[in-house]
C-alpha cells in the first residue's frame, strides 16, 4: 500500500512538469507561429474567393473558417493530440532548445512566412548540393513527416469552400463519398510534395552546415525523434480538423 501510494503521489508531482514540459515544446518547436502562418495563408485564400463567390456564399467560407480555424481551438486541440500521443516530451524539448533546435525552427518558420511564401510562389529555386549532404537530405525526406502534414495544410486551405457549401446545402455529399474524396486528394497531395521533397528540404535547410544537418537527421531517425514527428502529425492533423463538420467543432 505504502509503494502504491508513493507511486501516485510520484505521478501526481510529476505531471504538471510533463504538462510544463510539453507546452514548453509547443513554443519551442515554433507551434504558435506556425499557426499564425497558416492564419495568413486562411486569410489570403479567403480573399482569393471574394471575387468568384456569390456574396451569402463568400461571408459563409468567411465564417466558416474563421470558426474552424480560430486561433486558440487551433493550439488547444493541436496541443491536446500532442500531450496524448506524446507521453514523455522531454528529449524533444531538449532538442529543439538546443542552438541547433532553434536554428531549425527558425529555418521552418522563415520558409512559411507569408513574404516568403509570395517570393516562391512560382516554385523554389533548383538546389545544388554535394552527394553526402543529398544523402543526408534523402534520410531527413524520410523521417520527416513533411508529405503528411503539407497535405493536411494544403487540404485544410483548399477545403474552406467545400465546406461552405456543404454547410449552405446540406446533403450535398454523402459521409462516405465525402471520406473517400477527402482520402484521395490526400493521396494526390502527398504524392506531389514528394515529387519535389528533397529540394524543398534543401532550400528550408539551406543554411544548416553538413554536420548540423546531419546531428538533425540523427534526432528525427532517433526513437526519440520518431515519438515526437508521429505525435507532430497527429496534432496537426487535430489543430486543422480537416473533414470534420464545422458544427462539431462549436
Amino acid at each position: 500500500m505504502h509503494r502504491l501510494f508513493s507511486l501516485l503521489l510520484l505521478m501526481i508531482c510529476t505531471m504538471p512538469v510533463w504538462a510544463d514540459s510539453l507546452d514548453q515544446l509547443y513554443k519551442a518547436a515554433g507551434w504558435p507561429d506556425q499557426r499564425a502562418h497558416f492564419s495568413d495563408a486562411v486569410s489570403a485564400a479567403q480573399q482569393r474567393y471574394r471575387s468568384s463567390l456569390p456574396p451569402a456564399v463568400y461571408q459563409a467560407l468567411v465564417n466558416n473558417s474563421n470558426q474552424r480555424f480560430q486561433a486558440q481551438a487551433m493550439d488547444n486541440r493541436a496541443l491536446a493530440k500532442l500531450r496524448s500521443t506524446l507521453p514523455n516530451p522531454a528529449p524533444a524539448l531538449a532538442f529543439f532548445q538546443s542552438p541547433l533546435g532553434r536554428k531549425i525552427v527558425a529555418a521552418e518558420l522563415l520558409a512559411t512566412r507569408k513574404d516568403q511564401l509570395a517570393k516562391n510562389a512560382k516554385g523554389l529555386p533548383k538546389m545544388q548540393a554535394s552527394d553526402n549532404r543529398m544523402l543526408v537530405i534523402g534520410h531527413l525526406a524520410q523521417a520527416l513527416p513533411a508529405r503528411e502534414a503539407g497535405a493536411e495544410v494544403s487540404l485544410a486551405i483548399a477545403g474552406v469552400a467545400a465546406d461552405s457549401l456543404s454547410s449552405m446545402i446540406p446533403g450535398l455529399f454523402g459521409a462516405s463519398q465525402a471520406q473517400s474524396l477527402l482520402d484521395g486528394q490526400r493521396q494526390r497531395l502527398m504524392g506531389q510534395i514528394g515529387e519535389d521533397l528533397n529540394n524543398t528540404l534543401l532550400y528550408v535547410y539551406r543554411d544548416l552546415s553538413d554536420d548540423e544537418l546531419e546531428e538533425f537527421a540523427t534526432f528525427a531517425e532517433s526513437p526519440d525523434g520518431k515519438a515526437y514527428y508521429q505525435a507532430a502529425v497527429a496534432a496537426v492533423r487535430a489543430g486543422l480538423a480537416v473533414g470534420q463538420n464545422s458544427a462539431d467543432l462549436k
